[in-house]
C-alpha cells in the first residue's frame, strides 16, 4: 500500500460527530494528528435534522465549544446531513472551498467513517485506528447516571426546551359483537368512568392497525383477537398529564368486530365490560359515563353508525 505524501496538502479537513460530553483519547489522537500534518484544519461537525435523539443529543454549539476550549486554532463549521451522498458530498466540497479557496485538500476518517459514503472530489485517507471507543456505549453509560450537580440539571433542562415539541401517535378501539348490539369498554384503576381501549404506538409497529390490534390482545388478557378494522377518525387527545405540556397526544380511533378469546383485564385495565349500543349511544350515557378526553371519539362513533 502506498503511503500518501502528506507534505503536498495544505489542508487537513476532519468530519465526524463528536457526539459525547467531553473529548475521549480516539477523538484527541484524530484531531492532533491532523493539526500535526497541516497548518490549515477544518472540522466539520455533522448535524441531523433531528433534536434531541439517543444518536445525536447534543446541537452544534455545545459540540463546538467543547473542541474548540482545547483546539482554538481550528475552524469548526457545521455539516448539516442531506439525503443521498451526492448532495452531502457537494456541500461538503462547497464548504471547504468557502474558507480555504486555494491549496490541495485532503479528508480524514476514521474506522466506520464517512469515506464510503463521499462522492466528492477531494482526496481521502482513513486513519489507523489504535483506540476503539464506542460513543453509543458512552452516551448509554451517561444516560443511566444521576449527576448531583447544578450544572448536570441545567443541562437536562436545556435538553428539554430544545427540542421540537412531539404529538404522540396513540390508537384507540372499540370492539363490537358481529352484530353491532354490544360494544366492549375499559377502566383503569383509580378512575371511575370508562373509556375505550388503546395504547400508544410502539415505533416496531408496521402500521396504525397492527398497533391497534397489538393494544387490544394486550389490554384484554393476551390472546384475544379482533378483526373487520375500520377507521373511524383522528383526535386530539386532551389527557390531563399533558395538559400544561407542549407535547400532546394524537390517537387513531377504529372500530372493530370481536372475534374470540377470553377477555381479562390485564396491563393497566382493571375492568372490562360490555354495553348495549343503544344505551352508550345516548348523551346522557356519554356525559356520566365516558371519561372527558373519550366523549369525542365517542360521538364520532355514534355520527358514522348513523349513517
Amino acid at each position: 500500500m502506498m503511503t500518501k505524501d502528506f507534505s503536498k496538502y495544505t489542508v487537513g479537513v476532519i468530519v465526524g460527530r463528536f457526539q459525547l460530553h467531553e473529548l475521549h483519547e480516539a477523538h484527541v489522537d484524530l484531531i492532533e494528528t491532523v493539526v500535526s500534518r497541516h497548518n490549515k484544519v477544518i472540522l466539520f461537525l455533522g448535524v441531523s435534522p433531528l433534536l434531541g435523539t439517543t444518536n445525536n443529543p447534543l446541537d452544534f454549539t455545545s459540540r463546538k465549544m467543547m473542541i474548540q476550549e482545547k483546539y482554538p486554532e481550528i475552524v469548526i463549521l457545521a455539516l448539516p446531513d442531506r439525503r443521498s451522498d451526492e448532495a452531502w458530498s457537494k456541500n461538503l466540497d462547497a464548504r471547504v472551498k468557502e474558507v480555504f479557496p486555494l491549496g490541495k485538500v485532503l479528508l480524514y476518517g476514521g474506522r466506520d467513517s464517512f469515506i464510503p459514503h463521499y462522492k466528492g472530489s477531494f482526496d481521502t485517507t482513513e486513519l489507523e485506528q489504535t483506540i476503539y471507543i464506542s460513543g453509543t456505549e458512552i452516551r448509554k453509560q451517561i444516560s443511566e447516571e444521576i449527576k448531583a450537580s447544578p450544572l448536570w440539571r441545567a443541562g437536562a433542562i436545556h435538553q428539554a426546551y430544545n427540542r421540537y415539541p412531539i404529538s404522540y401517535q396513540t390508537v384507540d378501539i372499540v370492539a363490537m359483537t358481529s352484530d353491532s348490539s354490544r360494544l366492549l369498554l375499559a377502566k383503569k384503576p383509580n378512575e371511575d368512568l370508562y373509556r375505550f381501549i388503546g395504547g400508544f404506538v410502539d415505533p416496531t409497529d408496521p402500521s396504525l392497525e397492527a398497533a391497534a390490534r397489538r393494544e387490544f390482545a394486550e389490554e384484554t388478557g393476551g390472546s384475544t383477537e379482533i378483526g373487520g378494522l375500520q377507521y373511524v377518525g383522528s383526535f386530539r387527545i386532551d389527557d390531563w398529564r399533558y395538559a400544561s405540556e407542549r407535547d400532546k397526544i394524537m390517537t387513531a380511533f377504529f372500530v372493530a368486530t370481536y372475534s374470540f378469546g377470553h377477555l381479562s383485564p390485564s396491563d393497566d385495565i382493571s375492568e372490562l365490560r360490555w354495553f348495549d349500543y343503544d344505551t352508550f349511544a345516548t348523551k346522557e350515557f356519554i356525559n356520566t359515563q365516558i371519561v372527558e378526553e373519550h366523549r369525542p371519539l365517542a360521538n364520532a362513533l355514534i355520527t358514522k353508525f348513523s349513517k
